[in-house]
């Protein structure tokens, strides 16, 4: 048995197929996995993501330990509710994982980790804050999550909150946030669409589900969620990237704040590994013909071989996609072997899709 999440009951309810992630009993879908995925693409969709782990950091040395900590700069945000999506390295320039960061006030950040990298990721934390007198770190154990998600879910979610509550959440911007009574909105997400991702006292999480339920939100799994953030072009972490590569070589360079003479975990590495020359380069994959791209799959390239790192079906595209790690500067056409046969993919920009449009 894994652990479960204040919505266990109500998947269970629903008939929802569960299934284990990282140690957590998780719903995979409620019927149909591209079902769910095409309704979070054209109306809005939810997601129980209650496993993920909510950190609180605060105190005066908060800013100056999240600065060092974090290979992107929180000294970005400059005002109360922005948030910020970085890599933790370590010092070869790895990924320890990936997450949010809500600057909440001068002195106090929310950091959202992955569930799969909790351990891991709480004593990476408290190793590096002997040094600052000044910091306290909590994990959020008494908070769940829900994400609403597609071209609606804003509009249906506001329709549970009182009208001044509206007007606050409505001015929100992508990758801003506001406490709204003891829950906390952030608009963010993890599939390419618009939406908001919902922090909440324990107890209120199954009502609140049922209520989005009744405003015209349905449930959907961790299968959908995967499929939409593929095509998003956004990183699995564990997947896309890991402890052994850096930002530079798996599509995160754009996360990297490296310009000042702030120091932070991991930069030495990386300008070496920027010295040398970046060897590898996170692209996207689509099969030109038959056939389903899988994770692990080898990428054959005039320049070398490669490997697919995420690899699905495309409901939105109705073809199938990838991400891929393979030999930097090359372009156009290359082979994955499938089946003992190599079969043609068209290299692309990525994202595949935006905001429930094909954008290839």
């Amino acid at each position: 048995m894994g652990k479960k999440t204040p919505l266990y009951q109500s998947h269970l309810d629903a008939s929802a197929k569960m299934v284990d992630f990282a140690g957590w009993d998780m719903p995979i879908h409620y019927g149909s996995q591209i079902a769910e995925h095409e309704l979070v693409r054209a109306e809005a969709g939810m997601f129980d993501v209650s496993h993920m782990t909510v950190v609180d950091v605060s105190g005066d040395d908060a800013r100056t330990y999240l600065r060092f900590l974090l290979a992107n700069d929180i000294a970005k945000l400059k005002t109360q509710g922005k948030a910020l999506y970085s890599c933790m390295l370590n010092v070869s320039g790895g990924v320890v994982d990936d997450l949010i960061v809500y600057l909440l006030n001068e002195n106090f950040y929310r950091v959202v980790i992955n569930s799969a990298t909790r351990d891991k990721d709480i004593a990476w934390l408290n190793q590096h804050a002997f040094k600052y007198p000044n910091l306290s770190i909590t994990e959020r154990d008494d908070v769940a999550m829900i994400a609403i998600q597609g071209p609606n879910a804003c509009e249906k979610t506001l329709t549970l909150f009182g009208q001044a509550e509206q007007s606050q959440l409505q001015s929100l911007g992508r990758f801003e946030s506001a406490g709204v009574g003891d829950f906390f909105v952030g608009r963010t997400g993890y599939t390419g669409e618009d939406g908001f991702e919902i922090m909440m006292p324990i107890d209120r999480a199954p009502r609140y589900w049922q209520q989005l339920i009744e405003s015209g939100v349905k449930p959907c799994g961790l299968g959908a969620r995967d499929t939409l953030r593929l095509e998003a072009g956004m990183n699995l972490y564990g997947t896309d990237m890991d402890a052994t590569t850096s930002p530079l070589i798996s599509g995160l360079g754009w996360t990297l704040a490296m310009s000042d003479d702030r120091e932070f975990i991991g930069k030495q590495a990386l300008l070496e590994e920027k010295q040398q020359g970046i060897a590898q380069q996170l692209v996207g994959l689509v099969l030109k013909g038959k056939g389903v791209l899988r994770n692990h799959l080898k990428v054959v390239t005039d320049a070398g071989d490669g490997e697919i790192t995420s690899g699905s079906y495309s409901p939105t595209l109705r073809q199938s996609i990838a991400l891929a790690r393979i030999p930097a500067g090359v372009v156009g056409e290359v082979e994955v072997e499938i089946r003992n046969k190599l079969l043609k993919a068209e290299i692309v920009k990525l994202p595949f899709v935006r905001d429930g449009k094909a954008n290839i």
